[in-house]
């Protein structure tokens, strides 16, 4: 059923636990963009290391829900793991008012498949692109936090501000994902 939260990857449930802030992204503010070329869902590679300068907004996920295939057992249960869905539709929602308030650039990075990126990216209409780290290259040189459940290494959820390939600013945790396009727009404007 459309809107009903354990079905529906678009629509969050009220009881998810809340992400804290485990000190696991403190480092990044400041870091230069590693030299990583990742693959895009508009059919280029993206080579981390030459965002521009302006400002690009990369938001970290761990994992879009594929329709059919349900979420890996205890999904909801890990803090900031579900809302994937809900976030990169927010920020398609809000994609004019993040250009508006300074972003140049949006882009979406899971270590998902270039394939399941894609089928994602079509499948949500996103006027932006999703890239693929499957290797984990970017993740490894940028040493952003993960979690393990059943076996499986997902990305947590985090935001990242880079401006001529320096990390300006990062968002740990991001919680609700469902509303933190507008968080990032308004640390935008801000800073403008």
């Amino acid at each position: 059923m459309v809107g009903d939260p354990s079905s529906d990857p678009a629509v969050l449930p009220a009881n998810l636990p809340r992400p804290v802030d485990d000190g696991a992204a403190a480092h990044l503010t400041g870091m230069s963009m590693p030299l990583v070329h990742l693959r895009s869902t508009d059919g280029d590679d993206v080579d981390l290391s030459a965002l521009g300068d302006g400002r690009t907004v990369l938001f970290v996920y761990p994992m879009t829900a594929t329709p059919g295939v349900p979420l890996p057992t205890g999904w909801d249960d890990v803090p900031g793991a579900r809302g994937c869905t809900a976030q990169a539709c927010s920020m398609r929602d809000h994609l004019a008012d993040l250009r508006a308030a300074g972003a140049d650039v949006v882009l979406g990075m899971s270590s998902q498949s270039p394939a399941a990126q894609l089928e994602a990216h079509d499948r949500l209409h996103l006027p932006y692109p999703l890239v693929s780290d499957e290797d984990r290259r970017a993740a490894t040189a940028l040493r952003l936090p993960t979690f393990e459940l059943h076996g499986s290494t997902y990305l947590r959820r985090l935001t990242l501000v880079v401006r001529s390939g320096i990390v300006e600013k990062v968002f740990y945790p991001v919680f609700p994902p469902d509303q933190h396009a507008q968080a990032v727009a308004g640390w935008l404007r801000s800073r403008s």
